[in-house]
């Protein structure tokens, strides 16, 4: 696995952990920062003239090779061994289910802290293979044609268990190097987009610390150009996730009006679309990205005339973008059609002329409910067929 350098933002310091570590429990190694680690490993006893070392050497052995064992960190002395064993753990979150669509996706359903469940996606495609992380448990945006806005937010995820549902991924489709093995470039988890479960910008710091392990060189090591961030406009953070986090961003945007955004986006109320589009101006230059991708699921009647999408066009005119179609993915109870196949193609058609790509996004997963905006935690969802769901919405 190759090592990239470190070229994002990252202020690595902004979150820190008391040198004296709590009375009782061990602490979960996973998801702190490399600043953290250092300042938990000195709180422990290592000397502070060695804890930059070790700090590197159990990066490694974590984040690299996938260890969940202090007695396989073979390069530690035994007694430094036992020691982190004594004040620490390696923890990551339990896969509770695991469902494959016809296609290949792979929908995880996990429990955390708690008792608590999110769900993560991963999407096979040809060189590549994307992972969708969730943030939050559940959503307190509540937008309309979203499954997972159905769901009240329970609580904010841990950059450890963000981190851990890259690491468990990895597990399942057998990704950690082996030692002796001859190196293989070839990436399964090529890229990250923070489009699961949550309003990743509602739980900045956590999300922010996890994406600086992701983006570590010498251990999972993705670029910042292969993580996105979608958020549905949540604009005061949105310059700062360009300075400390310094990923894609995605946006969901969904409307040309402030009228139907408010109903499909209620955060509209709050941050227009005028207020938005002001802020977005100066990501690609405060992040250092090539442009802004506009997330717009496709609604029969309410978003899909030729109008909208001239409409777009001028609304989003000087921002480097480009335009993610999404067909509506059905969900039991869900108060909205899809856009015809036909309708779809003309409202692209418009946008490709106007200078700006529009692919149309194929769904993936919508057998197991794992496609966009269909991601919903509750225990019995993850393990009924949509065939009881829609008999239980019906009834």
């Amino acid at each position: 696995m190759t090592a990239q350098p470190q070229t994002a933002p990252i202020t690595q310091d902004l979150v820190t952990i008391p040198r004296k570590l709590p009375e009782g429990g061990r602490v979960n190694l996973i998801g702190m920062t490399r600043a953290q680690l250092r300042e938990a490993l000195i709180g422990a006893g290592t000397p502070e003239r060695q804890a930059k070392m070790r700090t590197g050497q159990i990066w490694q052995w974590l984040y690299h090779w996938g260890v969940r064992d202090f007695a396989q960190m073979t390069n530690l002395a035994k007694d430094y061994r036992a020691m982190l064993a004594e004040h620490f753990e390696i923890a990551l979150p339990e896969i509770v289910t695991k469902q494959v669509s016809a296609d290949g996706t792979r929908k995880y359903l996990l429990r955390i802290a708690g008792g608590h469940e999110v769900e993560t996606v991963y999407i096979p495609e040809e060189n590549r293979g994307t992972l969708c992380i969730s943030s939050q448990v559940g959503c307190t945006l509540t937008c309309s044609f979203c499954h997972t806005g159905t769901q009240k937010l329970v609580r904010n995820l841990t950059a450890g268990e963000i981190v851990g549902q890259v690491m468990l991924a990895r597990d399942d489709l057998g990704e950690w190097p082996q030692p002796g093995a001859p190196k293989d470039e070839t990436r399964l988890v090529s890229n990250v987009v923070l489009m699961g479960m949550g309003e990743p910008l509602y739980n900045f710091e956590n999300v922010r610390d996890a994406m600086a392990v992701v983006m570590d060189g010498e251990g999972l090591s993705l670029s910042r150009r292969r993580i996105t961030l979608s958020t549905s406009g949540i604009v005061p953070e949105i310059a700062r996730t360009a300075e400390e986090i310094g990923c894609l961003l995605a946006v969901s945007f969904h409307a040309t009006t402030d009228e139907v955004r408010d109903r499909l986006v209620p955060i509209n109320k709050k941050w227009n679309i005028a207020a938005l589009l002001d802020a977005l101006r100066d990501y690609p230059r405060l992040s250092n990205s090539e442009r802004i991708t506009f997330e717009y699921v496709m609604l029969d009647g309410v978003n899909d005339s030729d109008e909208d999408a001239r409409r777009l066009v001028k609304l989003i005119r000087g921002i480097p973008a480009k335009i993610n179609l999404i067909p509506f993915n059905e969900w039991p109870g869900a108060p909205y059609k899809r856009s015809s196949w036909e309708r779809i193609e003309a409202f692209a058609d418009i946008i490709y002329k106007a200078g700006y790509a529009s692919p149309i996004r194929t769904p993936r997963g919508e057998d197991i409910m794992a496609a966009c905006g269909q991601l919903k935690s509750a225990t019995e969802r993850g393990r009924k067929s949509r065939a009881e769901i829609a008999a239980e919405v019906a009834g």
